[in-house]
């Protein structure tokens, strides 16, 4: 069982900026599971919640991501930005992917780079 957060590079946000879009994501994520399927959200959280951050070039990208996981029924959290520092308001910065099992995951991602 594992979580992916997947950030814009793009944006050239800053490392704190990028912690937080991570930090929102993987919670929304998990929030989301957690309504989907409580049995895998709290393997995943008994298993010390294990994630992975991965980077993508573009919004164009992200959405691709959020396709396959829709395709293979993988929960999924958009993160858009409320826009008070560094980038513009409602700016797609992130998305979180499950927690779901690491074949899954690893089916989604397999393609992109770790941030």
């Amino acid at each position: 069982m594992k979580q992916a957060i997947v950030v814009r590079k793009d944006l050239k946000m800053k490392c704190g900026k990028i912690a937080g879009q991570v930090a929102h994501a993987s919670l929304i994520s998990y929030r989301e599971q957690v309504k989907k399927d409580n049995d895998k959200a709290w393997c995943w959280v008994f298993r010390n919640q294990p994630k992975i951050v991965l980077k993508v070039r573009s919004e164009e990208e992200i959405k691709s991501v959020e396709s396959k996981c829709k395709k293979l029924g993988v929960n999924c959290a958009l993160v858009h930005d409320a826009g008070k520092t560094q980038i513009e308001p409602n700016t797609l910065t992130a998305i979180g992917i499950g927690p779901d099992e690491d074949d899954i995951i690893d089916s989604i991602v397999e393609d992109l780079k770790l941030l």
